[in-house]
């Protein structure tokens, strides 16, 4: 599961072959022991939890990313290394 972005202490990870649980492009956030699952599309997230204040952050950064996502989301879900994305500044 490679990491694409980190940013006030979240790491971004897209997981290889990750088309089945959630059915839509997705990506997966992890801060300190919590983790969560955010949809591609609209920023919704699908599973897990985060601090709100985290959240707003990951949504924010995915509508920023959102092409470049679909893009790493394609080459993740058959196998390939997918491209780092800058993190929010």
């Amino acid at each position: 599961m490679p990491t694409i972005s980190m940013f006030y202490g979240v790491l971004i990870q897209l997981y290889y072959f990750d088309n089945e649980r959630h059915h839509i492009p997705h990506i997966h956030a992890r801060y300190q022991s919590q983790s969560a699952s955010f949809s591609i599309l609209d920023g919704e997230c699908l599973s897990g939890s985060l601090p709100s204040t985290k959240i707003k952050l990951i949504q924010a950064w995915i509508e920023i990313h959102r092409e470049e996502l679909l893009a790493n989301w394609e080459l993740a879900i058959n196998g390939q290394e997918p491209y780092k994305i800058e993190p929010l500044r």
